[in-house]
């Protein structure tokens, strides 16, 4: 299986060496990290006590670490914390965010970049983030004595329905698990039909909930508002996580509800970083004046009309969140993306909208439409006109911020149910060494 593998994912790059290279050339992703990716040359862990190893994928996956690590490394302080990612983007923000912990790129999943990963890290538990079943990794790890979980897991319609056309050469991956701690039920459900075995899969929640942030007087979302000179009379439009497409149809909404909401102000945060400098030059071009949060030039663009915010960091979009009067989430107004993360806008208590397309958090989505806690738009003019009636109708919005906020905040507790799970394969170890 091993070698079949190997031989799959060597054509697969080089059929896509081409689009890979591409835009290697043109946005400078993929170029890092191909050495440690492709030969496995994780650090080596100095240390001889148990180790758990933390696989996420990118930014957002790391951040929702943050509870997890916090009571793990409360609760098992013998132990060592080590983390990968996959991303540049999200190499480089574990990095800022656990400057105390090894931190390095995910091996890609060949047997020879896993076994040495995994010679070098020896990690007693590898827990992988949300979902990335890596057969050659999932193998490595169990031939060398460790167990493997799922933390935080989801498994989407789409994805289900790609895994299951290959249960048949992915079953023993599955049943390699030792543990998969999902969001909701109907995750529990997808990951028992490829093959998990029911009494290792756990319901624990979204550890997205956890550490959520609902005060906006909190010291990151307070600076940023300093720096970025906001004025406590303005109204805050916040388009966060955006994607192709959905920077031009904020600006559009924005222009529109400016006319006779003049206090208004426009923040963007594109989900990816190396789509910054293209939204800076699309806004440039429309005839706004743009203040970058990279530059932090916020002081020499004051005037009328007010520029546009656009916030060209990694890692302040849960502080920018904390801004917003009135949140549209990315990723979802065109097919194909799923939508982001929209429990942290809601968690402050602003009027939240997303758009149709919001696979990757469906449950969270039904829930906070089931009671008035958000409101889906359409389309860019569907975008346009939900603005314009939060503005014009600030009640409303204010209700419906207040109570998605409520929803959110009172979904805390999957953190400390994700570590009973991770805890219980510490104590089968210890029984394992005692048998």
């Amino acid at each position: 299986m091993p070698i079949v593998l190997n031989l799959i994912y060597l054509g697969l790059i080089t059929l896509l060496s081409p689009v890979l290279a591409l835009r290697a050339w043109k946005t400078g992703k993929y170029r890092e990290g191909w050495a440690e990716k492709f030969f496995g040359r994780a650090p080596v862990r100095v240390g001889d006590g148990p180790c758990l190893w933390f696989h996420a994928v990118s930014v957002g996956e790391v951040l929702l670490l943050r509870p997890l690590i916090a009571e793990f490394a409360r609760r098992r302080p013998g132990w060592e914390i080590v983390i990968s990612a996959t991303t540049s983007t999200g190499l480089k923000v574990a990095r800022e965010t656990y400057p105390d912990l090894v931190t390095f790129y995910a091996p890609l999943d060949f047997s020879w970049a896993t076994h040495r990963a995994i010679s070098r890290v020896r990690p007693t538990i590898l827990a992988l983030v949300e979902l990335e079943v890596w057969p050659n990794l999932v193998r490595a790890v169990k031939h060398a004595g460790g167990r493997v979980a799922i933390v935080n897991g989801r498994l989407s319609v789409r994805s289900h329905k790609g895994y299951r056309r290959l249960r048949g050469p992915l079953s023993k991956t599955f049943r390699r698990l030792d543990s998969v701690a999902v969001q909701t039920d109907e995750y529990a459900a997808r990951f028992a039909d490829l093959g998990v075995p029911l009494d290792r899969i756990k319901v624990t929640g979204s550890v997205k909930f956890d550490g959520l942030e609902g005060n906006r007087a909190n010291p990151r979302t307070v600076a940023l508002k300093k720096a970025l000179n906001l004025g406590s009379s303005e109204i805050v439009f916040v388009a966060g996580s955006t994607m192709d497409g959905e920077e031009s149809a904020a600006l559009a909404a924005y222009r529109n509800a400016r006319i006779t909401h003049p206090s208004l102000r426009l923040v963007i945060v594109p989900r990816h970083a190396e789509r910054f400098e293209q939204v800076a030059q699309m806004l440039e071009a429309a005839g706004e004046r743009v203040i970058r949060r990279s530059k932090n030039n916020a002081r020499s663009l004051q005037g009328e009309p007010p520029a546009v915010i656009l916030v060209d960091t990694l890692g302040e979009l849960s502080a920018v969140w904390g801004l917003a009067d009135i949140a549209f989430v990315g990723g979802s107004l065109f097919p194909g993306r799923g939508g982001q993360n929209m429990m942290e806008p809601a968690a402050f208590g602003a009027s939240v909208m997303f758009g149709s397309h919001t696979s990757n958090f469906r449950a969270t989505v039904e829930q906070l439409l089931h009671r008035g806690g958000a409101r889906r738009v359409s389309d860019a003019a569907d975008l346009r006109n939900a603005l314009l009636e939060d503005l014009d109708d600030p009640e409303t919005a204010a209700v419906r911020g207040a109570t998605a906020s409520a929803f959110v905040l009172a979904q805390n507790g999957a953190s400390l149910r994700t570590f009973d799970e991770i805890d219980r394969l510490v104590d089968l170890r210890s029984l394992d060494r005692v048998a």
